[in-house]
């Protein structure tokens, strides 16, 4: 706020409180939690709320249950008592409970809870409390215990730079262990090990220190967004550093003009024209993935460092850090899968020209502050991502292979009557700039492709009519995330580019766009019901009969 603030001319006194919360007498052994609190003037609160807004850095719901029940055992005789149990939860709206697929293949070790029969009043009439929670998930062992936290954060690390030799569900208990053997690294690039691999609470806490990371280390420049990403990461490289070139379509033409600005700003200073380049691979919402080597070449040639978000491709599926120097991803979707704990990671690529520098400031600067029991709870969950990716890849290539075949896109069946076209494009990276996503999909020792397309997909009609129609009678959870378990849809721009519709429809990201992230669920269950709203679709878009006055 000070930074931004005083570049606009007009400074905004800002203190920052260090608050520290300490178990009573009768728990010595448990940690205290740091808050740290800001006071500001109130009419700063638009300047305050980009930070909390696009930084990811917020405090988490379980390190905030903490302490509130820290304080809870600090107050006096008078406070009243902890209630014991949680809350039940209200049942949600039609969109939330009323809909879906059937029920799913259980997901990471199971959770305890049935996600898909009868309503969420139902599910949550028999209460449990925080200590049964716990009790349950460590004794069937499902969870390290809290103690262990260190262990399941060295697991998750090795997990991510892909060093573990043995990693299937029933090995969780030795993956954190200091004496677990491992092997070289399966992510494309030799002499990736866990060190190289920080954990944050969030994705977007990932990304942020990306960009933070890059301000320290490389002389002051623009950086690049290349192709149109989820906002947030926007936001970041406009509002924070010196600024962004946005290059929102990401296709190849848009690498010519790169290059053609690259050369002109070279040519005006010794230093590097640019300062990083983020790009998603591939892209949400329109799964467009960039050419990853020929930008590779461009950060040697003027010597830039290049930030890659893998979250939807994901490292089962691509393999993207030989041209990154950062790669950053959000655990919180396909790697967790569960949707019930956040967090997000930075692998830094030992073989890039900047990288001992970036080490080094990792280094000294790092702070590591994901929270304990949400680490408990994602490496529980990812212990067997890589089986679920697979099953959610091929119900994805599934579902979009028959959505395909029933849009403008199909080719047409001399033989077949004619049929209403309501979808205009399935964005998927099997049909969407397929050739820079084969550079970098997994192959096996056969050279063959071994790794899937990915979870999510997007979809455009032809009417908003259509478009509303679908998703209404589509019979899954709606919602923001993706990379559930289960499938989960949103009405993409209308959510996240609310205010900006024009802009963004500039770009091609349209009104009516559809974002579908598949789940688990048995595929012909959910071939029945995409069938079932892409009727409605079509239903949507037939033109009223006239009725004749009498």
């Amino acid at each position: 706020m000070i930074d931004r603030s005083t570049k606009a001319g007009s400074p905004v006194p800002v203190r920052l409180v260090q608050f520290t919360i300490c178990p009573d007498a009768a728990d010595p052994a448990a940690p205290c939690r740091e808050l740290h609190i800001v006071f500001f003037p109130g009419d700063q609160f638009p300047l305050a709320k980009q930070f909390w807004q696009h930084a990811g850095l917020g405090i988490p719901s379980r390190f905030a249950e903490r302490c509130l029940s820290m304080l809870q055992e600090q107050s006096g005789p008078d406070s009243p008592p902890p209630t014991g149990a949680r809350p039940p939860v209200k049942p949600g709206n039609r969109h939330y409970s009323a809909k879906s697929f059937g029920k799913s293949p259980p997901s990471s070790p199971a959770t305890g809870h049935a996600r898909y029969e009868g309503s969420i009043a139902e599910q949550t009439a028999e209460l449990l409390n925080k200590d049964h929670l716990n009790y349950l998930e460590e004794r069937y062992g499902r969870n390290m215990p809290l103690e262990s936290a260190g262990a399941a954060k060295r697991a998750m690390r090795r997990r991510i730079a892909g060093v573990l030799v043995r990693d299937t569900p029933n090995d969780w208990s030795t993956a954190g262990d200091k004496e677990v053997v491992l092997g070289p690294s399966t992510r494309g690039v030799e002499g990736v090990t866990e060190d190289d691999v920080f954990l944050y609470p969030t994705g977007m806490a990932a990304i942020w220190s990306a960009h933070q990371l890059a301000l320290a280390t490389r002389p002051a420049a623009k950086s690049v967004c290349f192709g149109f990403p989820y906002t947030d990461t926007l936001k970041i490289l406009e509002k924070w550093g010196p600024g962004c070139y946005f290059l929102g379509h990401g296709l190849d033409s848009d690498i010519d003009e790169l290059e053609r600005l690259l050369e002109k700003e070279s040519q005006l200073s010794e230093t590097p024209p640019v300062l990083s380049l983020f790009t998603e691979f591939p892209s949400n919402p329109l799964l467009r993935s960039a050419d990853l080597p020929r930008l590779r070449q461009l950060a040697d040639k003027y010597d830039f460092l290049i930030v890659v978000d893998e979250t939807l491709g994901n490292f089962v599926n691509v393999e993207v850090l030989p041209y990154a120097d950062v790669v950053v991803s959000s655990l919180s979707k396909i790697f967790s899968g569960d949707a019930n704990v956040m967090g997000g990671s930075l692998v830094l690529n030992p073989r890039g020209r900047h990288y001992s520098a970036l080490k080094a400031y990792m280094a000294a600067e790092y702070e590591d502050t994901y929270f304990d029991e949400d680490a408990i709870y994602m490496e529980r969950n990812s212990r067997d991502f890589r089986r679920r990716i697979r099953i959610i890849d091929e119900n994805t290539l599934a579902v979009c292979s028959f959505l395909r075949s029933r849009s403008l896109r199909a080719e047409p069946q001399p033989s077949a009557p004619p049929q209403p076209r309501v979808i205009k494009e399935v964005y998927y990276p099997k049909w969407i700039t397929p050739h820079n996503f084969e550079k970098c999909r997994v192959r096996g020792p056969d050279g063959q492709p071994i790794g899937g397309y990915g979870g999510l997909f997007s979809l455009t009609f032809t009417s908003l009519d259509a478009s509303k129609a679908f998703f209404d009678a589509l019979p899954c959870m709606k919602g923001p995330s993706l990379g559930t378990n289960f499938t989960l849809a949103c009405p993409y721009t209308i959510l996240a580019h609310y205010g900006e519709l024009d802009w963004a429809a500039g770009w091609g990201v349209e009104e009516g766009l559809v974002r579908v992230s598949v789940g688990m669920e048995e595929r012909e269950a959910l071939l029945k019901g995409f069938e079932k709203a892409l009727l409605a679709a079509e239903a949507a878009s037939e033109p009223k009969q006239q009725t004749e006055p009498r």
